[in-house]
């Protein structure tokens, strides 16, 4: 698009809104402002400016201010220019080449969007944005609040569901720039609706134009970072990388990171220590050294394996994966991240730990760790704890993972945060690679991130367990296949703290008669949201028979002591009783 009969000035103050002053031929015009923006960064007292002048000569104004220089920049502030110019680019069929229609101005729902374009098989609806804010090459939008902005994003959201293909386009009124970005700073709310747009399949581009006094031309596509703290998160790849190749452990599923490895650890690093989570990998490696294996494997076995590590959902849900990876993918583990998620009992961190540690992907893995470090380094206010917070920071990192590296940069985010920043206790700042750019450690407040959700009160449980024994076996029997510890088997229990006298009436309804009844330690055990407070007896019986009598009884099982260390898998929570499982009975 071109202008006619441009002039120059030099700017020199802007009364309100929509005038200015301009020196210009040395004389001061009133000029008419087409940009009602705040432009302060842009309108600076004597920066060149150009006019043009109005072909109405009943204006009041005269002339138009339709550009300024900034530095070297030529900017234009034609608020009227960006469609212009998005007009003649579509005709020019640069970015739809089977385009058969262009409609300016066209209505739909609560709004009207700037363009409806039709190509030979889509209905398209675009609308476009100025974008004259710039700092350090960064563009950003809006340069003040706009709660029409806001509203046409949503209308687009809303067309998106419709079934039409809708773009968000801003257009940047100058060249040369490095990203653009929305402005969270000025209007956090436009920000989070057009990444919410963007997740419901907006297509949102950013192109600079060529700009001259008297033209704009659209030029070249610019990168559209979401993230707020671009900046600062893209500092980190390099000196991160530089300490994890000089610090990082050994571990086994590290040195031969084949998917179904680097899958099973990840399981089993869920709520466990690494630590401790060392031999149980090399002993289920050994037992299930693939997929075919541990699709094949029984419940019982799986379950016995596992024990000692809780959270017995994770390796029933790891088996129906596997039987999933049999029957989908050919007994071949996905390497694509959106597959992977399709995959029973793997959830977004350990897609993104499997697709990029074992295949390359570059996605990002956000654990507590990543998410400790990260609200550290960015004196980040928001709740870990909170679902949303996660899903922003995978998509935030999704911008600034570098591509060579990504199984490399998630394990070291999430080592960094096992080793150097760590959850309890004062973080090893000296010893960060990130220090210098971590704003909770400038301003000495480490400690006071993360922002947690107060914890929800644990449910306290009282239990009395029973170790029933004879001269040979001792009586267990299978929980619920459903809630916790689900399908385990455990040692008999009754509610509360019982006395040695409730305890023989109990076992006397159930057609058992104790020769003794022997107190044992109280007991305590720890779940996520539950405690149980326990209290146990020793009960010795002359002989423990299988009974069809109606009661408790009926649904024990009597077996040999060393058939509970390997046939039959008692939970860790039952640690404290176990032992007299197998010993010699009083």
């Amino acid at each position: 698009m071109k202008y006619n009969h441009i002039i120059q000035g030099r700017f020199l103050e802007r009364p309100n809104r929509f005038i200015a002053k301009v020196e210009t031929g040395g004389s001061v015009e009133t000029v008419h402002v087409k940009n009602t923006g705040r432009c302060k960064e842009l309108l600076a007292k004597g920066a060149r400016v150009y006019l043009e002048k109005s072909d109405n000569p009943g204006r009041t104004t005269a002339y138009d201010l339709v550009a300024v220089e900034k530095g070297k920049r030529m900017v234009n502030m034609d608020s009227q220019a960006p469609n212009k110019a998005v007009g003649e680019w579509l005709l020019e069929r640069e970015l739809f080449p089977g385009l058969v229609s262009v409609h300016p101005e066209t209505s739909y729902g609560n709004s009207r969007f700037d363009f409806y374009v039709e190509t030979s098989s889509e209905k398209i609806f675009i609308e476009v944005k100025g974008v004259t804010l710039e700092e350090d090459g960064v563009v950003r939008f809006p340069d003040a609040p706009s709660d029409r902005a806001v509203k046409h994003v949503e209308e687009l959201i809303r067309a998106k569901k419709d079934g039409y293909r809708v773009f968000v386009l801003f257009v940047v009124q100058m060249e040369g720039v490095r990203y653009f970005s929305p402005n969270y700073g000025t209007h956090r709310e436009f920000a989070e609706t057009l990444c919410r747009a963007k997740e419901a399949g907006v297509e949102i581009l950013a192109y600079d134009c060529m700009v001259t006094a008297d033209s704009m031309r659209i030029n070249r596509p610019v990168p559209v970072k979401f993230t707020e703290d671009y900046e600062l998160l893209s500092r980190i790849p390099i000196p991160l990388l530089q300490w994890y190749d000089k610090n990082r452990r050994i571990l086994p599923w590290r040195e031969d990171a084949s998917p179904y490895r680097v899958w099973v650890s990840e399981i089993m690093l869920q709520q466990t220590r690494v630590e401790a989570v060392k031999p149980y990998f090399e002993k289920f490696m050994k037992a299930f050294p693939d997929i075919g294996s541990l699709a094949g494997a029984e419940e019982e076995t799986l379950l016995k394996l596992w024990e000692g590590l809780g959270y017995y959902n994770r390796v029933r849900n790891l088996q129906k994966a596997a039987i999933q990876i049999q029957e989908e993918y050919g007994g071949k583990m996905p390497s694509e991240y959106e597959e992977l998620l399709k995959l029973k009992g793997i959830g977004s961190y350990t897609a993104g730990a499997v697709a990029s540690i074992a295949c390359g992907r570059a996605v990002p893995a956000v654990d507590g760790n990543v998410l400790r470090v990260l609200s550290r380094v960015r004196g980040d206010p928001r709740q870990i704890s909170d679902p949303k917070v996660k899903a922003a920071v995978e998509r935030e990192l999704g911008e600034v993972i570098p591509i060579g590296r990504p199984g490399d940069f998630n394990q070291a985010m999430m080592e960094i945060g096992a080793c150097v920043c760590i959850p309890n206790g004062a973080p090893q700042c000296a010893g960060c690679p990130l220090q210098e750019i971590c704003r909770a450690h400038r301003a000495g407040e480490e400690q006071s991130y993360p922002q947690k959700a107060a914890k929800r009160k644990r449910i306290v449980e009282e239990k009395t367990v029973l170790v029933v024994r004879d001269e040979n076996r001792t009586a267990i029997r299978k929980r619920a296949e459903k809630g916790l510890l689900a399908g385990m088997y455990e040692l008999p229990s009754m509610e509360g703290f019982c006395t040695a006298e409730e305890v023989a009436a109990y076992l006397a309804g159930n057609g058992l008669k104790p020769l003794r009844i022997q107190p044992l330690q109280e007991a305590k055990h720890i779940f996520t949201h539950r405690e149980w407070h326990m209290k146990g007896y020793l009960v010795r019986v002359d002989e423990l028979e299988p009974r069809k009598a109606e009661g408790q009884s009926a649904d024990w099982i009597y077996v040999e002591p060393r058939d509970t260390e390997g046939k039959y898998p008692i939970p860790s929570a039952f640690s404290a009783y176990r032992k007299y499982v197998s010993s010699r009975p009083v």
